[in-house]
């Protein structure tokens, strides 16, 4: 993931500045004929996957997944040092859904000074 949104000019490095270039992919993609428009599911695992790595180097943390859960891609969920779940996929589809008033990089950002 971060080696396709690098190359379309999303600066992804894992830092709490990159969350803003995930806000700004949705903005800019979750349109249509936008790269979101395609293989949807796919990409929106993806980018929850590098935000929940993001948030594991920032604040600490492991993933915490149910091989038993049929949405399991949806349901993967990062359990921050001090015990907070957060779950970055169905963050990705609540920020594709309701656009900017689910920030990610706020999600993050609040998540992380938490801590």
């Amino acid at each position: 993931m971060v080696t396709a949104l690098n190359k379309s000019g999303y600066r992804a490095d894992y830092s709490l500045e990159s969350m803003k270039e995930i806000d700004r992919f949705f903005d800019e993609q979750n349109v249509p004929n936008g790269i979101l428009s395609q293989n949807r599911g796919q990409i929106i695992f993806a980018i929850g996957s590098y935000i929940g790595q993001t948030i594991i180097n920032l604040c600490g943390g492991k993933w915490r997944t149910d091989d038993k859960d049929p949405e399991g891609e949806i349901n993967i969920a990062v359990e921050t040092t001090n015990g907070i779940m957060v779950w970055p996929v169905i963050r990705c589809m609540k920020r594709m859904t309701n656009g900017a008033e689910d920030s990610i990089y706020a999600y993050v950002f609040v998540l992380c000074n938490k801590n």
